[in-house]
């Protein structure tokens, strides 16, 4: 088996996913990239030195797609070592304004795609005894904008979901990670909120909340495992 190791990126074509995707192949990790857009993958992909990744365009929120691309990436690779769960989304709407069919696929996109992922994996973690799993959440867990009633509630499930895995894989070898950043400088923040808003010299860089997700992988956090950490500017 190559020794080099493998880790599985969701929401790598963009933002946090994408900056954590070149951080980890600078680290030496050949990548498995997820997300729905081909183009962005294939952007990310160029980045981080497209010998090392292997693209999989595909909706996380879809447990099938992402059993046959964990499976796709075992196959190519002979190994995992760790997964991110990277993808998100954060629209914002009041309670009285959202519909079962937004609520849903609000949970399904920030909670059942990680836990997809996490299920996915854990066999294969299991037979290695050994795992890295880094959710990422967010400030918005403990402290949501108004609007955010679907995706604060899913992030806070994702906290937990860290908790509940992190004591599962303690026997196993497993780690599992909870990064919860605060308003962090993508697309996804700017969608929703001006510069005027939050300025600039408020938020984050992808960068900065990478470095932590790569830390986490490498396991110089290692006594963190189940702990939930939040990152502010």
């Amino acid at each position: 088996m190559d020794q080099q190791p493998v880790a599985i990126v969701t929401g790598a074509g963009r933002g946090i996913g994408r900056a954590t995707s070149i951080q980890l192949a600078q680290a030496g990790f050949r990548l498995a990239l997820l997300a729905r857009t081909k183009t962005d993958l294939a952007e990310t992909a160029r980045r981080a030195g497209e010998e090392k990744c292997f693209v999989l365009p595909a909706d996380v929120a879809n447990s099938s797609l992402v059993d046959a691309a964990v499976a796709q990436t075992v196959q190519r690779f002979g190994r995992l070592d760790a997964v991110v769960n990277c993808a998100g989304q954060a629209p914002m709407f009041f309670l009285q304004d959202t519909t079962d069919q937004m609520w849903r696929d609000v949970l399904d996109i920030n909670l059942s795609a990680a836990f997809y992922l996490c299920r996915a994996a854990w066999p294969v973690f299991k037979r290695q005894k050994s795992g890295a799993v880094v959710l990422v959440s967010s400030v918005a867990a403990r402290d949501p904008f108004p609007g955010f009633a679907a995706y604060g509630a899913a992030k806070a499930a994702i906290n937990s979901l860290g908790w509940s895995l992190s004591r599962e894989g303690a026997d196993i070898g497993v780690r599992v990670h909870v990064v919860a950043p605060g308003a962090t400088e993508t697309a996804m923040l700017r969608d929703l909120f001006s510069p005027q808003q939050i300025p600039t010299d408020k938020t984050l860089a992808p960068e900065d909340v990478a470095r932590v997700i790569v830390s986490c992988v490498r396991g110089d956090l290692v006594h963190s495992s189940g702990e939930v950490i939040y990152l502010h500017k």
